[in-house]
C-alpha cells in the first residue's frame, strides 16, 4: 500500500503561481512513476505531469511552459510548480503513484483545489 497526501492548493488570480506538494509513505518501489492529474467540475480526470524516478517528465500540452513537476527521491515527495495560472486550470488537483515493477499498481491522494479567479 502506498498512502499519498497533497498540500498547497488555494485560489489565485489568473496570471498567479501555486504550488503543490505530495507526500508519499508505504511500500515505495525502487521504479516507479509520481505526479499529478486533475478534474475540473463535469470533466474527466486528466493529466497534469508526471515524472519518473529517473527524472524523466511527461506534461499535457495545456501546461506545457506554465507547470513544472519535480520529485525527491529520498524524501518520497512530487512537486508541482504552476505559474501563468489561468480559470480553465480550476480543478481538483490528485497527487498520483504507479509502480513500474511489481504489482503495477496506481495510488491516487485525495485532492487539493485549485481555484484560478478574479
Amino acid at each position: 500500500q502506498v498512502q499519498l497526501v497533497e498540500s498547497g492548493g488555494g485560489q489565485v488570480q489568473p496570471g498567479g503561481s501555486l504550488s503543490l506538494y505530495c507526500a508519499a509513505a508505504g511500500r515505495i518501489l525502487s521504479l516507479n512513476v509520481m505526479g499529478w492529474y486533475r478534474q475540473a467540475p463535469g470533466k474527466q480526470r486528466e493529466l497534469v505531469a508526471t515524472m519518473s524516478q529517473s527524472d524523466v517528465a511527461t506534461y499535457a500540452d495545456s501546461v506545457k511552459g506554465r507547470f513544472s513537476v519535480s520529485r525527491d527521491n529520498i524524501k518520497k515527495t512530487a512537486y508541482l510548480q504552476m505559474n501563468n495560472l489561468k480559470p480553465e486550470d480550476t480543478a481538483v488537483y490528485y497527487c498520483y503513484y504507479k509502480n513500474l515493477i511489481g504489482d503495477g499498481l496506481e495510488y491516487w491522494g485525495k485532492g487539493t483545489m485549485v481555484t484560478v479567479s478574479s
